[in-house]
């Protein structure tokens, strides 16, 4: 198979999980406990077959430009599409069409729920990484915002501004991000170059997940 990086390219998404489905002889990639892309193997465990998720006008587009994409192999043939390994499909497109089939299936998913499966908040902010994190403060999603450093019975303001007011997933879709919010709700004990980084880290893992603003 051409496409070798696959497995190392999609497994470093977040919330991405693996198997093998014997019955079928396939090795499966799921995003929240969802299929988004096989490949389909023989029985000599050479792959025949890549098959993915695309919004059906983009898979019926794809299909006129490139032969060695089909109507999915042993799937709906609305939804799916089904990629030779050994064609002349380019790199930079079979990692595209990964990525929509990720998000497709990720944004399938209610908003709170997207959140467990990054296991990020709306800030961006990793809650397990925290020291407080199943001690003083159950986590930012677990809590609906109302972790230990809110205003008592109240959401983080961050939370309360992108997911209560807005209605996001996220702050990946405000063009302002990081905003006044994000340096007003500061972490007191971290001094400005760690807060600075903190700010890089969370913007940088936002982006890395949400594609387009969600």
């Amino acid at each position: 198979m051409k496409y070798d990086w696959m497995d190392a390219y999609v497994l470093k998404k977040r919330g991405v999980t693996k198997d093998f489905q014997p019955a079928w002889n396939w090795i499966r990639y799921h995003v929240g406990g969802k299929m988004f892309a096989a490949i389909c193997l023989d029985q000599k465990k050479n792959p025949y077959y890549i098959t993915l998720k695309l919004d059906p006008v983009r898979g019926v587009f794809l299909r006129t430009q490139y032969e060695d994409i089909v109507p999915g192999y042993y799937s709906d043939k609305v939804h799916w599409n089904s990629i030779r390994p050994d064609g002349a499909v380019p790199d930079t497109l079979m990692q595209n069409m990964l990525d929509e089939a990720y998000h497709l299936v990720l944004n399938g998913f209610s908003r709170k729920r997207q959140r467990e499966i990054l296991g990020i908040t709306c800030c961006g902010a990793d809650c397990k990484a925290c020291d407080c994190y199943g001690t003083i403060c159950l986590g930012c999603n677990e809590c609906n915002g109302k972790v230990f450093h809110a205003p008592e019975g109240k959401a983080c303001p961050i939370y309360g501004c992108a997911v209560n007011k807005r209605r996001w997933t996220s702050c990946a879709s405000c063009r302002e991000m990081p905003c006044s919010i994000w340096r007003e709700t500061r972490d007191p004990a971290l001094d400005d170059a760690a807060f600075e980084l903190d700010l890089k880290k969370r913007v940088e893992h936002l982006k890395g997940v949400y594609k387009d603003g969600i």
